[in-house]
């Protein structure tokens, strides 16, 4: 419960972040944001792999 968690707080930093000032600002947190979603969806996939014991993301292993 904790990888969605992150997501939901992740998504309502995002939304107060969206209002900066200036353009450069924008994309820094957004490609914080995004870097941050991809390790959670990594994350998530590492752990939906181990409890189902399947290769979900077609890397050839499993976790």
């Amino acid at each position: 419960m904790g990888l969605f968690w992150d997501l939901m707080q992740q998504s309502q930093i995002s939304d107060q972040r969206n209002q900066a000032e200036t353009l450069e600002r924008k994309v820094m947190y957004l490609e914080r944001d995004l870097l941050k979603t991809q390790n959670l969806l990594r994350d998530l996939i590492i752990k939906l792999e181990e409890k189902f014991g399947e290769d979900i993301d077609g890397n050839g292993i499993v976790g």
